[in-house]
């Protein structure tokens, strides 16, 4: 059976390469404009499951991704995908890269790039967008006079290539999430992570230590912990966080049941296996 898969566009992004690695060729694959967009396909039913971006392991989270699994209409977490990510430097054919005053791209990845973007372009202008394939997109039209994205951008956008392999750690790893809507638990692999999202009540003293406690009594492995604002006001957190374990494990479940015991709320996202 065929799927409907929303992520984050425009084509050549590396969530579109990152989706290419699980979708069937009979899976049909929406680009959209920005993870709210791709949740929300699925929230209202356009599609089945979308794939986002959640975190990578230079620039860490992907803030918007953790907010709208945390406070938004609920999602689950069913598969994750890890992908190498390598950025290039890329120009319309006929621009001199000596003459190049602006850059666009996405936040990240000018994180991921600003060595070599300090020492060859210290003057340059950096013009955030919404994807490093959007900069390619907008590239192609014009609009910049340079983006740094992927090279398959390159070959989607017919852009120049000037420089590849430019981040400032060949290493990097991005992760990414399939999510759906609630209602489908995937079944215990011996290899899982579970997420959830873990919320206070007024912040007060050992707050944090009383929700570590739980997952270390029960000898349970966290291997992400990320705090954010609920949005109600200054002193109001909840904090995401990534266990070693499957829901249906006694540590990962005896854990949770303690933590209802303390907390405000508890928001589960999800037991799915590791990405291999």
């Amino acid at each position: 059976m065929s799927i409907k898969y929303g992520y984050l566009g425009p084509a050549g992004t590396f969530t579109e390469a990152a989706l290419q690695k699980i979708a069937t060729s009979g899976d049909e694959l929406i680009a959209y404009a920005n993870v709210t967009a791709a949740l929300d396909a699925v929230r209202n039913g356009d599609c089945q499951k979308a794939l986002v971006p959640i975190e990578n392991s230079v620039e860490g989270v992907v803030a918007r991704t953790l907010d709208e699994l945390a406070i938004g209409q609920p999602l689950v977490i069913t598969q994750e995908v890890t992908l190498p990510v390598s950025f290039a430097l890329l120009t319309l054919p006929n621009i001199d890269p000596k003459s190049i005053k602006s850059i666009a791209t996405h936040p990240h990845a000018e994180a991921q790039c600003r060595n070599f973007i300090a020492k060859n372009y210290p003057t340059a202008q950096i013009i955030e967008t919404s994807s490093t394939a959007a900069a390619a997109k907008g590239l192609s039209k014009g609009d910049y006079q340079a983006a740094i994205a992927g090279t398959n951008a390159a070959k989607n956008y017919n852009l120049k290539i000037i420089t590849e392999n430019i981040g400032d750690n060949q290493a990097a790893v991005t992760r990414f999430v399939v999510v759906e809507k609630p209602g489908r638990q995937i079944g215990a692999t011996g290899k899982d992570r579970s997420s959830l999202v873990v919320f206070i009540g007024i912040d007060h003293a050992g707050a944090l230590l009383e929700i570590l406690n739980e997952f270390a009594k029960h000898q349970v492995n966290l291997t992400f912990i990320q705090s954010r604002p609920t949005g109600s006001g200054l002193g109001h957190y909840h904090f995401i966080i990534d266990a070693l374990g499957h829901i249906d494990d006694e540590p990962i479940s005896a854990a949770v049941a303690g933590l209802k015991q303390i907390c405000e709320d508890i928001r589960f996202l999800g037991s799915y296996p590791q990405a291999r």
